[in-house]
């Protein structure tokens, strides 16, 4: 590099993802788990991929507790569901390189997860760590358990057929099959060619349970290729459909869909640039309590990208009952200058309360809210019990036509105003920039007509 030069320079050659520090593996002498894990990290040192752009994804079983040995990003979570929480880590950002580590057991616990990740082409790794049975838990057979194999649910022999893998995701259309054991030589090398396909991919690699199913079966690897053999079990890569992946195919037709939109684009926190003041010294709990269908969570919403839009931090937790259009519906913001860890709402500073259903669930927080607290309330609600500072909401006054499904939005922006915690232009500026022209338009006029809600 020649003096002044401002050239980045390369970046270092990694030699390993694996964590010295959590190293040696915690699997029994001779389990397959062993080699899979050094021959992922193989090939992950051949790809020099950067080790913030991988995510290594497990669940239960032995193979579970993979993850922690890799210098890389790792989300671990209940047995069969792997495959789910890789799902929409890919589809919050498809430039992540997501492999799943899962085992037989995960495998028929979370099949419907594996075919449709598999239908849909989302762009993940999957190895599926298949010692026949689940291993972790006592040696009981699996679905992908041979047929006559001895296990502790099957002490007389599996009567039952195995499950085909690579043939179920193949007819599925993934993007790319394989078969493979611990002992064949090329097995990093079938591991990189599946990391770099855009597409699902899938390679079951056959291993040996060295507690259980080989005590149980005298299962070698002499028996594991004579299985192959006689079982007309295939090795290799045995499919690949060219389709689209999945989660990049998704964001383009999500960004087609919005640009038909009032909105520039998708929503997405990550776009709102701070452009206006706020007004907040301290962290602030707001409660919207109200009906199911009264757009209680979608004014939440407005509120807390408007504090986001005026330089705040915020969060936003939802609670309705599973009927959705009947019932409660209730919403809690937090808005802080700092970042928000815990989103509990033990006591609200200001509880907005417009429908019989939200004072139902509204009542304790009526119970702890103390005279510094404000809590708005639609007429026809009162009286109620509570220390706080009450400000009747009256609808029947206003030259707007009030309903059930705009009370909360009318609400919240007649709050907004009289509380001033940030410009009432910035909650405008949401509903204008990121809402459907005719949703935008509705909720617009309601947040006008709010300003003749309260004196």
């Amino acid at each position: 590099m020649t003096e002044g030069s401002t050239q980045t320079p390369a970046p270092a050659h990694i030699a390993t993802y694996l964590d010295a520090s959590m190293l040696p593996f915690p699997f029994c002498p001779g389990c397959g788990h062993h080699t899979i894990l050094r021959e992922l990290d193989h090939a992950l040192v051949s790809l020099q991929w950067d080790p913030h752009s991988v995510v290594i994804v497990t669940d239960i079983g032995c193979v579970g507790l993979s993850d922690r040995y890799f210098a890389t990003n790792a989300f671990h979570g209940l047995h069969g569901r792997s495959i789910t929480y890789a799902t929409g880590i890919k589809l919050a950002n498809p430039d992540l390189h997501v492999v799943v580590l899962i085992g037989d057991g995960g495998c028929g616990i979370g099949g419907n997860h594996l075919l449709n990740a598999a239908r849909r082409n989302v762009g993940l790794t999957v190895l599926v760590a298949n010692n026949f049975n689940f291993g972790m838990t006592g040696g009981q057979h699996s679905v992908l358990t041979p047929h006559g194999a001895v296990t502790s649910t099957t002490r007389q022999g599996n009567p039952e057929r195995p499950l085909d893998l690579c043939a179920t995701v193949s007819v599925c259309g993934a993007r790319f099959v394989a078969r493979s054991t611990v002992f064949d030589q090329g097995l990093s090398g079938l591991i990189e060619q599946a990391l770099q396909q855009d597409g699902f991919a899938l390679i079951d690699i056959w291993e040996l349970c060295t507690a259980y199913f080989t005590p149980n079966n005298r299962f070698t690897k002499k028996a594991m290729y004579e299985l192959l053999e006689y079982g007309g079990w295939a090795t290799g890569v045995l499919a690949q459909n060219d389709r689209p992946e999945y989660a990049r195919a998704y964001h383009r037709a999500a960004a087609a869909e919005m640009a038909g939109f009032q909105g520039t684009g998708p929503s997405d926190e990550r776009s709102l640039e701070p452009r206006f003041p706020a007004d907040v010294q301290q962290r602030l709990k707001v409660v919207i309590a109200g009906a199911a269908g009264g757009r209680v969570r979608s004014t939440g919403h407005l509120l807390g990208r408007g504090a986001v839009l005026s330089g705040l931090y915020a969060t936003q937790r939802d609670d309705y009952p599973v009927t959705v259009m009947t019932g409660h519906s209730v919403c809690e913001v937090i808005m802080d200058t700092e970042p928000i860890g815990y989103t509990g709402v033990p006591r609200p500073d200001v509880l907005i309360l417009i429908a019989e259903e939200g004072l139902a669930k509204a009542k304790h927080w009526l119970a702890a809210m103390t005279a510094e607290d404000r809590a708005y309330v639609a007429c026809d609600l009162l009286p109620l019990e509570t220390a706080a500072q009450v400000i009747p909401l009256d609808f029947r006054n206003l030259a707007y036509r009030a309903t059930r499904r705009n009370r909360a939005i009318l609400s919240m922006g007649a709050v907004l105003r009289r509380e001033g915690w940030y410009p009432f232009e910035a909650v405008e500026a949401i509903a204008r920039e990121t809402q459907r022209k005719e949703v935008a338009t509705a909720n617009l006029a309601a947040l006008e007509a709010s300003a003749h809600l309260l004196p």
